[in-house]
């Protein structure tokens, strides 16, 4: 006789979070073929947060977004912040505890399906193991995307998420490739001023309001990104301005006015001549062309 499918018997959720956002797809059929989205979601952990597991019935992934905490993973405690990715299954002994002055705010996926285990292997994901992101916003985005659509209860809600899964996944292996080992403290730096200006970047406007948000001084900045970048922090965040404008003119709807304010440009004769800078045509001219597309 075929076996049924198995249940998990321990607890799914922690009950010591707030401002969580979930999607259920299913919590069983593990024997099916391919990479099966069961559940996942974001939850903030409260001062107390504490989870415990000898095996989990599913291939789990988490991410940190922010706080701090700590996580053992069949035996070896790792430190845990912003950018944190770990992965455990059955064969993991866990412990996940936040720092209750610095709560945890995290992302979480479980999978089931024959496939999962070495889907997230070809991934460089390992159970035990964890991989610190520096560019981790473009996975958090990602991950986003996959609780709004797994929300959704759509007839298709199982096939869209499988599909960012994978994309997902794809994202992490990218990123993984540019994360920096430890002791390499200047390009860890350079990454994570990356990511506060990608993340920013509409709200940035001045080299000052970056030194700010980094927490860096303008010399080692520019320094910074000189080195690794091959070109000036304010350059960086112009280029950033004008691919976020571009996506935006995309829409004829969007005037080039509304565009220059949505991306933190008061006088709209400076953003065309920013924007005609970086993307060597006006954005006027950018717009009609995408009418012949």
């Amino acid at each position: 006789m075929p076996r049924s499918p198995l249940v998990p018997r321990e607890p799914v959720l922690s009950t010591q979070v707030s401002g969580s956002r979930y999607f259920f797809l299913g919590l069983t059929g593990t024997g099916r073929a391919g990479v099966i989205p069961a559940y996942g979601g974001f939850e903030r952990c409260n001062p107390d947060y504490l989870v415990q597991r000898e095996g989990f019935h599913f291939c789990a992934l988490e991410l940190v977004a922010g706080g701090e905490g700590t996580v053992r993973l069949n035996g070896t405690e790792f430190p845990l912040r912003a950018g944190s990715l770990f992965h455990y299954d059955r064969s993991t002994r866990l412990e996940i505890r936040t720092d209750p002055g610095r709560p945890m705010a995290k992302y979480f996926l479980c999978l089931t399906g024959a496939r999962a285990r070495a889907r997230l292997r070809a991934a460089g994901l390992r159970p035990g193991e964890l991989l610190q992101l520096a560019m981790f916003t473009e996975v958090q985005s990602l991950w986003d995307d996959l609780i709004r659509e797994g929300g959704h209860h759509r007839r298709t809600a199982r096939r869209l998420c499988a599909a960012l899964i994978e994309v997902l996944l794809l994202k992490i292996e990218e990123l993984a490739s540019l994360s920096v080992s430890p002791g390499r403290a200047a390009e860890e730096a350079f990454l994570h001023c990356k990511v506060i200006i990608e993340a920013q970047a509409a709200s940035l406007g001045t080299l000052a309001d970056v030194t700010r948000a980094t927490g860096l001084g303008s010399t080692r900045l520019s320094r910074l990104f000189r080195r690794y970048q091959g070109f000036s922090p304010y350059q960086y965040l112009l280029r950033r301005k004008m691919a976020l404008a571009a996506g935006l003119l995309m829409n004829p709807a969007t005037l080039v006015k509304e565009a220059a304010a949505l991306v933190g440009f008061a006088d709209p004769y400076h953003f065309s001549r920013c924007f005609k800078q970086v993307h060597r045509v006006a954005p006027k001219v950018f717009q009609r062309s995408l009418k012949h597309l």
